[in-house]
Protein backbone atom coordinates (compact mmCIF):
# COMPACT_ATOMS: atom_id res chain seq x y z
CA UNK A 1 0.00 0.00 0.00
CA UNK A 2 1.36 3.36 -1.01
CA UNK A 3 1.69 6.04 1.70
CA UNK A 4 -0.54 9.21 0.42
CA UNK A 5 1.97 12.57 1.53
CA UNK A 6 1.99 16.35 1.02
CA UNK A 7 5.02 18.46 0.81
CA UNK A 8 4.89 21.45 2.80
CA UNK A 9 7.87 24.40 1.78
CA UNK A 10 7.69 28.11 0.99
CA UNK A 11 11.19 27.37 -1.43
CA UNK A 12 9.87 26.48 -4.82
CA UNK A 13 12.92 24.86 -5.41
CA UNK A 14 13.11 22.75 -2.39
CA UNK A 15 9.49 21.64 -3.25
CA UNK A 16 10.70 20.84 -7.02
CA UNK A 17 13.39 18.11 -5.57
CA UNK A 18 11.51 16.92 -2.51
CA UNK A 19 7.93 16.28 -4.74
CA UNK A 20 10.71 14.96 -7.76
CA UNK A 21 11.81 11.90 -5.45
CA UNK A 22 8.57 11.44 -3.53
CA UNK A 23 7.10 10.51 -7.60
CA UNK A 24 10.40 8.74 -8.09
CA UNK A 25 9.49 6.36 -4.87
CA UNK A 26 7.14 3.51 -5.81
CA UNK A 27 5.98 3.57 -2.25
CA UNK A 28 4.50 6.81 -1.78
CA UNK A 29 1.71 8.68 -3.45
CA UNK A 30 1.92 12.42 -3.73
CA UNK A 31 -1.70 14.38 -2.82
CA UNK A 32 -0.02 17.63 -3.40
CA UNK A 33 2.58 20.00 -2.03
CA UNK A 34 1.93 23.23 -0.77
CA UNK A 35 4.40 26.73 -0.60
CA UNK A 36 2.54 27.84 2.99
CA UNK A 37 0.56 26.10 6.27
CA UNK A 38 -2.40 27.19 4.97
CA UNK A 39 -3.14 25.46 1.77
CA UNK A 40 -1.45 22.51 3.44
CA UNK A 41 -4.31 22.87 6.51
CA UNK A 42 -6.87 22.70 3.52
CA UNK A 43 -5.48 19.77 1.86
CA UNK A 44 -5.36 17.99 4.86
CA UNK A 45 -8.86 18.91 6.04
CA UNK A 46 -10.46 17.47 2.96
CA UNK A 47 -7.79 14.26 2.13
CA UNK A 48 -6.71 11.20 4.24
CA UNK A 49 -3.07 12.13 4.59
CA UNK A 50 -0.44 9.54 5.99
CA UNK A 51 2.82 11.66 5.36
CA UNK A 52 3.90 15.27 5.45
CA UNK A 53 7.22 16.59 4.06
CA UNK A 54 7.59 19.56 6.35
CA UNK A 55 9.41 22.21 6.17
CA UNK A 56 9.60 24.36 9.53
CA UNK A 57 11.07 27.83 8.84
CA UNK A 58 7.69 29.11 6.75
CA UNK A 59 6.54 32.88 7.12
CA UNK A 60 3.03 33.26 9.03
CA UNK A 61 2.63 29.97 10.34
CA UNK A 62 5.99 27.91 10.77
CA UNK A 63 5.40 24.22 10.55
CA UNK A 64 5.18 23.25 13.93
CA UNK A 65 1.82 26.02 14.45
CA UNK A 66 0.43 23.77 11.63
CA UNK A 67 0.91 20.42 13.20
CA UNK A 68 -0.26 22.21 16.70
CA UNK A 69 -3.63 23.01 14.85
CA UNK A 70 -4.21 19.40 13.66
CA UNK A 71 -6.73 17.17 15.48
CA UNK A 72 -4.81 14.17 14.15
CA UNK A 73 -1.63 14.30 12.92
CA UNK A 74 0.00 12.08 9.91
CA UNK A 75 3.68 10.90 10.18
CA UNK A 76 5.87 13.66 9.84
CA UNK A 77 9.51 14.13 7.93
CA UNK A 78 10.51 17.50 9.34
CA UNK A 79 12.93 19.30 6.38
CA UNK A 80 14.76 22.05 7.41
CA UNK A 81 18.35 23.63 7.26
CA UNK A 82 18.80 23.99 10.37
CA UNK A 83 19.79 21.42 12.83
CA UNK A 84 19.14 23.53 15.78
CA UNK A 85 15.33 22.21 15.24
CA UNK A 86 16.03 18.35 15.75
CA UNK A 87 15.52 17.97 18.87
CA UNK A 88 11.98 20.01 18.82
CA UNK A 89 11.10 18.13 15.67
CA UNK A 90 11.21 14.89 17.87
CA UNK A 91 9.01 16.31 21.13
CA UNK A 92 6.34 15.99 17.45
CA UNK A 93 7.10 12.32 17.19
CA UNK A 94 8.62 12.73 14.12
CA UNK A 95 9.39 9.60 11.60
CA UNK A 96 12.76 11.39 10.48
CA UNK A 97 14.34 14.27 10.51
CA UNK A 98 15.81 15.83 6.93
CA UNK A 99 18.46 18.65 7.04
CA UNK A 100 18.95 20.69 3.54
CA UNK A 101 20.27 19.70 1.15
CA UNK A 102 18.70 16.46 0.52
CA UNK A 103 20.24 13.67 -1.34
CA UNK A 104 18.41 10.79 -2.46
CA UNK A 105 19.87 8.00 0.13
CA UNK A 106 19.15 9.72 2.63
CA UNK A 107 15.77 10.24 1.97
CA UNK A 108 14.93 7.08 0.74
CA UNK A 109 16.26 6.05 4.06
CA UNK A 110 13.67 8.10 5.98
CA UNK A 111 11.05 6.82 3.43
CA UNK A 112 12.11 3.24 4.11
CA UNK A 113 10.93 4.20 7.91
CA UNK A 114 7.77 5.63 7.73
CA UNK A 115 7.01 2.61 5.29
CA UNK A 116 7.87 0.24 8.15
CA UNK A 117 6.04 2.19 10.93
CA UNK A 118 2.89 2.62 8.82
CA UNK A 119 3.31 -1.81 9.06
CA UNK A 120 3.78 -2.07 12.51
CA UNK A 121 0.58 -0.18 13.05
CA UNK A 122 -1.67 -1.79 10.74
CA UNK A 123 -0.43 -4.96 11.91
CA UNK A 124 -1.63 -4.09 15.34
CA UNK A 125 -4.65 -2.05 13.98
CA UNK A 126 -5.21 -5.48 12.68
CA UNK A 127 -4.85 -7.66 16.06
CA UNK A 128 -7.28 -4.98 17.65
CA UNK A 129 -9.49 -4.36 14.55
CA UNK A 130 -13.28 -4.72 14.24
CA UNK A 131 -14.59 -7.46 11.76
CA UNK A 132 -17.38 -8.07 9.83
CA UNK A 133 -18.87 -11.85 8.81
CA UNK A 134 -19.70 -11.98 5.25
CA UNK A 135 -20.46 -15.30 3.23
CA UNK A 136 -19.30 -14.70 -0.27
CA UNK A 137 -19.16 -18.25 -3.12
CA UNK A 138 -20.59 -20.12 -0.30
CA UNK A 139 -18.09 -19.38 2.21
CA UNK A 140 -18.01 -17.34 5.44
CA UNK A 141 -15.31 -14.88 5.51
CA UNK A 142 -13.57 -12.33 8.48
CA UNK A 143 -13.10 -9.19 6.97
CA UNK A 144 -11.53 -6.51 8.86
CA UNK A 145 -13.68 -3.29 8.45
CA UNK A 146 -10.51 -0.89 7.93
CA UNK A 147 -9.35 -3.01 4.98
CA UNK A 148 -12.79 -2.41 3.25
CA UNK A 149 -12.50 0.90 0.82
CA UNK A 150 -16.28 0.89 -0.36
CA UNK A 151 -19.24 -0.73 -0.92
CA UNK A 152 -21.28 -1.18 -4.31
CA UNK A 153 -24.41 -2.27 -5.41
CA UNK A 154 -24.38 -5.10 -7.63
CA UNK A 155 -27.57 -6.23 -8.83
CA UNK A 156 -29.10 -8.65 -6.11
CA UNK A 157 -26.10 -8.86 -4.47
CA UNK A 158 -23.21 -5.63 -3.30
CA UNK A 159 -19.53 -6.18 -3.95
CA UNK A 160 -17.30 -5.56 -0.76
CA UNK A 161 -14.10 -4.25 -2.53
CA UNK A 162 -10.99 -4.54 0.14
CA UNK A 163 -7.08 -3.79 0.23
CA UNK A 164 -6.81 -7.12 -1.06
CA UNK A 165 -9.85 -8.40 -3.34
CA UNK A 166 -13.22 -7.92 -3.86
CA UNK A 167 -16.04 -10.13 -2.42
CA UNK A 168 -19.65 -10.46 -4.10
CA UNK A 169 -22.07 -10.71 -1.26
CA UNK A 170 -26.21 -11.69 -1.04
CA UNK A 171 -27.40 -8.70 0.45
CA UNK A 172 -29.14 -5.16 0.39
CA UNK A 173 -26.80 -2.14 0.70
CA UNK A 174 -29.22 -1.20 3.41
CA UNK A 175 -28.94 -4.43 5.51
CA UNK A 176 -25.58 -4.12 5.00
CA UNK A 177 -24.78 -0.65 6.29
CA UNK A 178 -26.56 -1.82 9.56
CA UNK A 179 -24.05 -4.34 10.08
CA UNK A 180 -21.03 -1.78 10.11
CA UNK A 181 -19.37 -0.08 12.79
CA UNK A 182 -21.30 3.24 13.40
CA UNK A 183 -19.06 6.26 12.04
CA UNK A 184 -16.65 4.95 9.99
CA UNK A 185 -18.70 4.33 6.70
CA UNK A 186 -21.10 6.89 5.12
CA UNK A 187 -23.79 6.14 2.29
CA UNK A 188 -23.12 8.95 -0.74
CA UNK A 189 -24.75 7.27 -3.34
CA UNK A 190 -28.02 4.92 -3.55
CA UNK A 191 -25.43 2.56 -4.84
CA UNK A 192 -22.23 3.43 -2.62
CA UNK A 193 -20.60 3.01 0.65
CA UNK A 194 -17.64 4.30 1.50
CA UNK A 195 -15.02 4.01 4.21
CA UNK A 196 -14.46 7.72 5.66
CA UNK A 197 -10.90 6.66 6.58
CA UNK A 198 -10.07 5.99 3.31
CA UNK A 199 -11.31 8.81 1.38
CA UNK A 200 -8.43 10.81 0.32
CA UNK A 201 -10.23 13.62 -1.12
CA UNK A 202 -13.67 14.74 -2.37
CA UNK A 203 -15.67 17.33 -4.18
CA UNK A 204 -19.32 18.42 -4.84
CA UNK A 205 -19.13 15.34 -7.28
CA UNK A 206 -16.53 12.39 -6.11
CA UNK A 207 -14.98 10.97 -3.49
CA UNK A 208 -11.37 9.26 -4.62
CA UNK A 209 -10.39 5.68 -3.16
CA UNK A 210 -6.81 4.49 -4.52
CA UNK A 211 -7.65 7.35 -7.44
CA UNK A 212 -10.93 5.50 -8.07
CA UNK A 213 -13.58 8.19 -8.48
CA UNK A 214 -16.72 7.50 -6.18
CA UNK A 215 -20.28 9.49 -7.68
CA UNK A 216 -21.84 11.80 -4.72
CA UNK A 217 -25.56 12.30 -4.83
CA UNK A 218 -26.41 16.33 -4.66
CA UNK A 219 -27.99 15.36 -1.20
CA UNK A 220 -25.58 13.96 0.80
CA UNK A 221 -22.12 16.42 -0.14
CA UNK A 222 -22.31 18.50 2.84
CA UNK A 223 -23.13 15.27 4.73
CA UNK A 224 -19.49 13.81 3.73
CA UNK A 225 -17.94 17.02 4.53
CA UNK A 226 -19.64 16.63 7.64
CA UNK A 227 -18.84 13.40 8.45
CA UNK A 228 -15.01 13.74 7.49
CA UNK A 229 -14.60 16.91 9.68
CA UNK A 230 -16.00 15.03 12.70
CA UNK A 231 -13.45 12.29 12.57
Amino acid sequence: MKLNCIVVDDSAIQRMTITKLVNESPNLHLIGDFANALEAKNSLNNNAVDLIFLDIEMPLISGFDLLDGLKVKPQIIFITSKADYAVKAFDYEATDFLQKPISKERFLKAVKKANELHQLRNESHEEQGETIIIKSNLKKLKVFTFKIKWIEAYGDYIKVVTDDESHLVLSTMKAFESELPDGKFIRIHKSYIVNLDRVEKFNSKFAEIDGQKIPISRNKKDVISKAIEAI
